[in-house]
């Protein structure tokens, strides 16, 4: 980490040079602030979009700025939040005035006043956002930091600016975002930080489900999420939020018998998936994949715990979550659905004799999804016992195989039957009719089951056979 208190060589990108020229035709002063002089200093790749804070009107400067760049490249004014944005190269910079903001109880959106550059520190959401870096002639590239987040980063502690229970009070989705950043950078919370979370816990209900997904999605693209998902589980964001999920965090003894504990097997499934995966629709799969086991769970004396039916009823929970949640309801919802109800699949070939026909059901039920699948079953295995383990592993192996060779010869992963339904018509002289559909998915389970291959000949013989036997005949006899 850099530690040091002018970046001038840093930001030697010709945009800031320009912003620093444009500020001092206007007669104000700018700065770079927030997540990109965080990541700066901390090394990380920086951030593509840069915001951009002016004492002064932000939209002035961003026209200022694109009258100074070849070509004026577009400004986007946003004038009832007073700021602008334009497109330089392949980074986002958004310019704002300084400005200080006082909230309502019952909203998350500001009343907003003129400020200054230390007003708009303090509105900031955590110390290690609240930097800025000066782009003024006099002080280029010094850097700002009134409430000594470099400290705060060298100890990779996440600290509100002002007191936490107004900072989290004022905008509760502040909450999802320090938490967001725990999992992000692997940074703590600071302990009264963490607690205000806890006390202000309800007010995320006026928080838009589309911005709390947000957050998610980002927590879910972290390279543990589990580190974001216990914070919120601990804080108790995550029973409002996902209460689905907490619902798993039960485990129950009858007569010496317990189950495992699907909460924490959820987390360890999820944070298993994110090394094979960037797929966050794959990732939210693995955090819903046992979500149905919930309200399944029974006790049987011959079995003991079951949970029969979890995954059908999983896939139904899929879309009421994604509904209440207002996340898409179109083929990302689909996949998720597919991935939860087909999630014991591949596990079951895995403990049993590989049987061919298996195998083309699994890839024909799957269709393009079969390796999402496979590795969704894979990050599954979390047995400590390392026999176990490397069995699952290795028969796992043998599934991905078969897989390969049975959709080498069978061609079932996007099966399209030989005979179609207006062939079988025109041949025994039908109109619609359920026979053309008996006879048709007669056809899809024989190929299914191996009694025939995939091919057009060997299907239509035994479409023959199969169409005497219900009375009909060609039409030309």
């Amino acid at each position: 980490m850099k530690k040091q208190t002018s970046y001038k060589e840093a930001l030697q990108s010709k945009i800031f040079e320009i912003i620093s020229r444009a500020a001092k035709e206007l007669q104000v002063d700018s700065y770079v602030i927030g997540g990109f002089v965080r990541d700066l200093i901390l090394e990380r790749n920086h951030k593509k979009d840069i915001d951009i804070v002016a004492v002064g009107s932000g939209i002035e400067l961003a026209l200022k700025v694109s009258e100074l760049i070849p070509h004026n490249p577009k400004v986007q004014v946003f004038k009832n939040y007073g700021t602008a944005m334009l497109r330089y190269e392949d980074m986002d910079i958004e310019f704002v005035g300084a400005r200080k903001e006082s909230y309502h109880f019952d909203s998350r959106n500001p009343v907003v006043e003129n400020g200054t550059l230390e007003d708009d520190q303090n509105r900031r959401d955590f110390t290690i956002n609240a930097l800025a870096l000066s782009l003024n002639q006099a002080n280029y590239g010094e850097l700002v930091d009134p409430f000594d987040g470099l400290t705060d980063m060298e100890n990779k502690s996440i600290k509100t600016p002002l007191d936490p229970d107004i900072t989290y009070s004022d905008d509760p989705l502040r909450m999802m975002r320090a938490i967001r950043f725990a999992s992000q950078l692997n940074f703590t919370i600071e302990a009264e930080s963490l607690h205000s979370i806890s006390r202000n816990k309800d007010r995320i209900g006026i928080i838009s489900g589309e911005r709390i997904v947000e957050e998610l999605n980002k927590i879910l693209l972290s390279d543990k999420p589990s580190v974001g998902f216990l914070l919120l589980y601990q804080t108790g964001l995550l029973d409002i939020i996902l209460p689905e999920l907490t619902a798993l965090n039960q485990v129950e003894e009858i007569e010496g018998h317990t189950h495992k504990n699907n909460f924490y097997h959820t987390l360890e499934v999820v944070d298993n998936i994110c090394p094979n995966t960037d797929d966050v629709w794959l990732r939210w799969s693995a955090l819903l994949h046992d979500i149905g086991k919930a309200p399944t769970k029974r006790y049987n004396k011959k079995q003991g715990w079951t949970f029969h039916g979890h995954e059908f009823l999983g896939g139904k929970m899929v879309k009421r979550i994604f509904e209440r949640l207002h996340m898409p309801l179109n083929h990302k919802m689909k996949f998720v659905q597919k991935m939860v109800m087909m999630s014991s699949r591949p596990i079951v070939l895995a403990q049993d004799i590989v049987t061919d026909s298996a195998v083309r059901r699994l890839v024909f039920d799957a269709g393009e999804d079969v390796e999402n699948l496979m590795t969704l079953c894979e990050a599954d295995i979390t047995t400590k016992n390392p026999s176990k383990f490397r069995k699952y592993h290795n028969n796992f192996k043998l599934v991905r195989q078969k897989i390969v060779e049975v959709e080498e010869r069978d061609h079932v992963r996007n099966f399209q039957p030989p005979i179609t339904g207006e062939e079988i018509m025109a041949i025994f002289d039908l109109k619609p009719s359920r026979e053309i559909g008996l006879l048709k998915e007669a056809i899809k389970e024989a190929i299914l089951e191996g009694e025939i291959p995939n091919e057009y000949q060997p299907a239509y013989d035994f479409m023959m056979e199969k169409a005497a036997k219900l009375g009909l005949k060609k039409a030309t006899e």
